[in-house]
């Protein structure tokens, strides 16, 4: 069970949450809660998480791949938030993680209490939804502790100012 919401409460404000990768559609969902968060007075916070690594080399190996996937989240961060700052004049809080994604957004909502929506972008082609939102779906212990906006990941950026 979640703690409850404070986004509601004095002194607080909603928060949208992204899960920020590689892939195409990703962009798609930051500049859509971007321009929700700017529209509604509220923040962005933008998650990458860092898969567990099967580290099974020698201490300094191992720390070298951990610092290169670090320099990989912060530009891939830097460049999301960029493009949510251009697009919607909104700054967003970078946060990243190691483990699974679906345990570090989990842990993420659980500390952040003012996050109040998760903005997902389906996948674009015939390979389904993606894998997140797949194992978000899945859940069979009474479904995920905030609402979840999926957003069409072929959106434009002038149909995605429409539609928020």
């Amino acid at each position: 069970m979640v703690s409850k919401r404070l986004a509601r409460e004095d002194g607080h404000r909603r928060k949208f949450l992204c899960v920020v990768d590689a892939s195409p559609e990703c962009e798609r969902a930051v500049l859509y809660a971007a321009t929700r968060a700017a529209r509604t007075g509220g923040g962005l916070v933008l998650l990458y998480v860092i898969p567990p690594g099967d580290f099974q080399h020698w201490r300094g190996v191992e720390e070298m791949m951990r610092a290169d996937a670090i320099a990989e989240a912060d530009d891939l961060l830097a460049t999301m938030a960029g493009r949510a700052r251009d697009f919607a004049r909104v700054e967003a809080e970078p946060v990243i993680r190691e483990g699974k994604p679906a345990d570090a957004l989990d842990a993420l909502i659980e500390e952040d209490r003012d996050i109040a929506i998760l903005v997902l972008a389906s996948a674009v082609g015939n390979d389904g939804p993606g894998p997140l939102i797949s194992s978000i779906a899945s859940r069979s212990n009474g479904g995920f502790p905030i609402p979840v906006t999926i957003v069409p990941g072929g959106l434009s950026d002038e149909e995605l100012t429409a539609v928020t």
